[in-house]
């Protein structure tokens, strides 16, 4: 059975002390969450320490909203795979929306982060999307089949069970616009497809896509019975552990 995953990314939001009261939160309202639920928080760097030592003993891991494609060097500003495993995290966000939008990373780079991230034991949270004009040009399931061919495909079929895909319609971010739970199961089932005609359907039906769009309480109950869902990428809702709590409770 593949894993169901809740994941919050809190993005560039929250002081220290915020992030801190925030997962503590979290973690004492976790306990109504059922234990085949795994709940993942993904701070700001400047938290991640911190974050990582309140939720030692309990069952919320940690972790990273980015890593460098580089294991060390002269990269000033950057944050290696081996420093965020090192002090506890297990996962890293790899390839989200706004990094391939305003950092201008692509679907090469995003490999080279996953190998960064597999070599330091972290399990990658691999995301992809169309934009706006993707989807209404109607060529969005190629747009999705590139970024997944181009990130995933030279992996082993070890490495890619230890990837989590993320799906994310960029178009329905902050634009008004809706993607329903039937759109949603239609690219996951899609993204399914693709890793089956790679990586064989065992391996593509033991693998985690989780749906990244808005997800809320009012929509989470929704989009978790899709077949093809296994979770989600929580923007802003994961910012109110009440709200946290609710999606994760949601299937």
């Amino acid at each position: 059975m593949r894993k169901r995953i809740v994941a919050g990314n809190w993005k560039m939001n929250t002081s220290q002390p915020e992030g801190i009261e925030l997962v503590k939160s979290v973690i004492e309202k976790s306990i109504v969450v059922p234990k085949a639920i795994e709940l993942v928080i993904i701070p700001p760097f400047t938290h991640l320490s911190e974050i990582v030592k309140l939720s030692k003993g309990t069952s919320v891991k940690v972790g990273a909203q980015n890593c460098a494609e580089w294991s060390k060097g002269a990269y000033t500003g950057e944050v290696s795979a081996a420093m965020i495993s090192s002090i506890g995290a297990t996962h890293v966000v790899i390839g989200h929306s706004e990094r391939r939008e305003f950092f201008n990373e692509d679907n090469k780079m995003l490999y080279r982060k996953i190998k960064q991230a597999h070599e330091s034991n972290l399990i990658p949270i691999y995301c992809c999307g169309e934009k706006l004009k993707e989807r209404e040009s109607g060529n969005f399931f190629e747009v999705v089949e590139k970024q997944i061919s181009e990130s995933l495909f030279e992996l082993s079929k070890e490495q890619m069970l230890q990837v989590v895909i993320a799906y994310e319609p960029v178009w329905a971010i902050g634009t008004g616009k809706n993607a329903t739970s039937q759109q949603a199961q239609d690219m996951h089932a899609f993204i399914r497809f693709t890793l089956a005609k790679k990586f064989g359907k065992d391996i593509a039906d033991s693998i985690s896509i989780l749906y990244g769009g808005s997800c809320k309480p009012s929509n989470a109950e929704e989009i978790f019975a899709r077949p093809d869902v296994d979770g989600g990428l929580i923007g802003g809702a994961s910012l109110v552990a009440d709200d946290f709590i609710t999606i994760a409770q949601s299937f």
